[in-house]
């Protein structure tokens, strides 16, 4: 293993983003937001950084990453041509390179963005995940049972909103949904229950579990899904945005479930080979049985994001935490 003062004594690093569409989202700007960010955070650790844009033309990106000659590619690339499914070509380039890159690597990128893969995955190392059905296949579902459909390949709850949760009777929603994603989705059963997000922080010491963050759903009807779809993330004018809410405080959250979680979030780092930073989020039912929702490799840094809400609960900066993340590169 490199000493710290091996991994520092580097001075030039890329940061790479992804190309930013011509009417871009809000979850496609937070991008900008997050190399701002690492940026600055370079620069206090003694980094000259510049920030290059990844798209389709891979050729392009390799010769803009090459001509600075970087000790260091901080890799935040989130789509390519605003597709999710492409990520992994993000370090599957940096990779060939053989440059050292910030994040998860090729493999553990392409089986966490594939949540049924991840699915799959899970199943076998026998960890919870709700009980799904692709698109693809036979779906029989359990009419007395409720359900959601996610898109396949998709972060940041694009394309999630109330529609999307739906009776295991409701004869039309396939028809709907095809019409929505095509085949690119799956169905799961909706675990009605608390919501857990888990974030993990690698470093010299191995990962690390930060403080457990519950979404809370406050003044939701009771005929309301309690989900973090699209608008509870990114749409400051809704009743979803503010009435979903981030807490640290679990005083009535037993001892057992809080290291079950932690137990569990630790096992998908080490089984999906994961590294520098990663969220788990989870939903947990009537009896305290925690279920992975998806697993989430080089989640949004931005200081107002929940991976980095949770690490500022456990006291880190958040250079500290860029520190961190530049020593897994190294490892």
């Amino acid at each position: 293993m490199p000493s710290e003062s091996d991994i520092f004594k580097m001075k030039k690093a890329v940061i790479l983003i992804n190309k930013i569409g011509e009417i871009p989202t809000e979850d496609e700007l937070d991008v900008l937001a997050q190399a701002s960010e690492v940026e600055t955070a370079l620069s206090e650790l003694g980094y000259v950084s510049v920030r290059e844009f990844m798209d389709m033309n891979l050729e392009k990106a390799k010769q803009n990453i090459l001509k600075h000659s970087p000790d260091l590619v901080f890799n935040l690339v989130e789509t390519i041509d605003q597709r999710g499914d492409l990520i992994f070509l993000a370090p599957a380039l940096l990779g060939s390179l053989h440059i050292p890159y910030t994040g998860c690597l090729l493999d553990g990128m392409f089986l966490t963005s594939n949540k049924i893969l991840t699915k799959q995955l899970l199943v076998h190392e026998n960890i919870r995940t709700p009980e799904w059905f692709e698109s693809t296949g036979a779906i029989d579902l359990n009419r007395s049972k409720t359900y959601i459909a996610k898109p396949l390949w998709e972060d940041a709850s694009v394309g999630i909103n109330d529609s999307s949760v739906f009776k295991g009777n409701d004869a039309g929603i396939f028809t709907q949904l095809k019409q929505k994603w095509g085949k690119g989705f799956f169905v799961e059963e909706f675990i009605d229950g608390r919501e857990f997000n888990i974030s993990v922080l690698g470093g010299e010491k191995g990962p690390q579990v930060m403080p457990l963050a519950e979404i809370v759903f406050q003044n939701f009807p009771a005929n309301k899904p309690k989900i973090v779809g699209y608008a509870a993330k990114w749409s400051q004018d809704t009743f979803e945005y503010h009435n979903t809410v981030r807490s640290f405080d679990l005083s009535e959250t037993s001892v057992g479930l809080q290291s079950e979680l932690k137990e569990m979030a630790l096992k998908c780092w080490k089984i999906f080979n994961l590294k520098g930073y990663v969220r788990v989020d989870f939903r947990v039912d009537q009896n305290d049985k925690p279920y992975v929702l998806e697993i989430n490799a080089n989640p949004c840094i931005s200081p107002d994001a929940g991976f980095y809400a949770a690490c500022s609960m456990a006291g880190l900066s958040f250079t500290e935490v860029v520190k961190r993340i530049i020593y897994d590169a190294q490892s």
